[in-house]
């Protein structure tokens, strides 16, 4: 050891200095929610689900058709029931996408499982080889020619416009593609807020609730860790977006092994999700005394189905839903913070297209980067994903040029910088299940840069 002086010594036992203490306000942003597409009012239960594709094909058929002469030029753009006398000869349709899938879930596939007239197959995606790609317009489907390896880049739902000739036996042969294109900043503003964004997914109460990574993230955003540094940063997070799963990130938990199928599992399972949510609110009220909230519901949270999702309800959340500053939020959501436009979905509708493509090559990153192309969030809805039935507009229709584009309850992070054909600028973004990866996601308003912060407790 090495020996101590008698100056070192005074210094030792001499009584600490009072020394203020430093003070952080939290900047306070412009926060706007952008969902009102989503209102109630345009749901009509009497509809059938086809409404939706028709208002979806009119729609970006409009937008369509300059692209199409932007791209081709002074070209014949025909409807299906014009080809007849058009064979042979190149021209331009336009129509959603239908992709013909034998494993796709179906309710007649269902119900001969109920009553064991077929066994059931566990499938990871619904992919064949026997898949075929077809087009629909407003009143007859055409078969399309494509090769083999270029079916997993598409899926139902997706308007295009197709260059191609018809076939003397009926089909269409494919020579290029247009889709819609992501939409144009509507206006080039000078931001006036600075500040940060903190993403997080997969939270899994039912199953983390003890994990000593949740603790360290909890203290870390309400300035309770690390020295004055660490905490002027995390003073500088205007606005916590919470993307679903909050509660569960998958059906059946662990906790829930050893009770038999049927009311015992049922029980078991309500108790839990009960258990979760209460440890949940308690969680949001203690970030919610200083920092705004964002939470959206994810596919396993006590919520509906469908898409979109509702906000969970208040009684659901009883201490937290008495804070300002928590906002409960649809799945998928839009919102405006501080003159940024932020869009993005819980996971759902890219987990859909990687089960309706099987392209395991292809990262979620790419398919987000997709859904931009063909303006729309969750195109293989409602052919695969469960939507309520809009037969006015379809509200999963792109219509805003978002500064940030995520999706959540991914395996692992991953982002880009995305910049289109009209100097859009939007940063792509895949936030990892928290759970499984103790990994939050931060985003610089201003710069649109990113930082992954990591709250395990060995090396990541």
């Amino acid at each position: 050891m090495a020996p101590i002086s008698k100056e070192t010594g005074e210094n030792l036992l001499s009584s600490p200095k009072e020394e203020a203490a430093e003070e952080f306000e939290r900047q306070q942003v412009q926060y706007e929610d952008l969902t009102v597409d989503f209102n109630d009012k345009l749901i009509d239960f009497s509809k059938q689900f086809c409404h939706i594709y028709s208002v979806r094909l009119a729609e970006l058929k409009a937008i369509l058709i300059p692209r199409i002469i932007a791209k081709w030029g002074k070209v014949k753009i025909l409807k299906l029931a014009e080809l007849e006398d058009f064979e042979g000869q190149q021209c331009v349709i336009v129509g959603t996408l239908y992709k013909h899938q034998k494993w796709k879930p179906s309710i007649l596939h269902e119900l001969s499982e109920d009553y064991q007239l077929t066994l059931p197959e566990l499938r990871s995606n619904y992919c064949s080889e026997k898949d075929q790609l077809f087009l629909e317009d407003e009143m007859l489907r055409i078969r399309l020619l494509i090769e083999d390896a270029e079916m997993k880049n598409y899926v139902t739902g997706i308007v295009c416009a197709i260059l191609g000739h018809k076939e003397k036996d009926g089909n269409f042969v494919v020579k290029e593609w247009c889709f819609p294109g992501c939409v144009p900043k509507s206006s080039l503003t000078q931001l006036k807020s600075k500040g940060k964004l903190l993403f997080l997914s997969g939270l899994d109460l039912a199953n983390n609730s003890k994990s000593l990574s949740l603790g360290l993230l909890t203290e870390w955003i309400c300035g309770m860790a690390g020295n004055a540094i660490v905490q002027e940063n995390a003073t500088c997070i205007v606005q916590i977006i919470i993307a679903g799963n909050s509660v569960k990130t998958v059906t059946k938990t662990n906790t829930l092994m050893g009770h038999a199928e049927g009311k015992a599992q049922d029980a078991a399972i309500a108790n839990e999700v009960a258990v979760a949510t209460t440890l949940l609110d308690v969680f949001l009220a203690e970030i919610a005394t200083c920092c705004c909230i964002t939470l959206m519901p994810g596919q396993h949270d006590p919520v509906n189905a469908m898409l979109p999702q509702k906000p969970l309800h208040p009684c659901i959340l009883p201490l937290t839903s008495r804070f300002e500053s928590f906002k409960g939020a649809t799945n998928p959501w839009i919102g405006k913070i501080a003159e940024r436009v932020i869009m993005g979905s819980s996971g759902q509708p890219i987990d859909d297209i990687i089960k309706a493509t099987g392209a395991t090559d292809i990262s979620p990153l790419d398919w987000l980067e997709r859904t931009l192309f063909w303006r729309h969030m969750c195109p293989t809805a409602p052919d695969t994903l469960p939507v309520h039935p809009y037969s006015v507009k379809d509200p999963f229709i792109i219509n805003y040029c978002p500064d940030i584009y995520f999706v959540g309850n991914t395996d692992k992070f991953e982002t880009k910088l995305w910049r289109g054909e009209e100097n859009q600028v939007v940063r792509l973004i895949c936030i990892p299940k928290f759970s499984s990866t103790n990994l939050a996601v931060m985003v610089d308003i201003e710069t649109l840069d990113t930082e992954v912060i990591y709250f395990g407790t060995s090396t990541p």
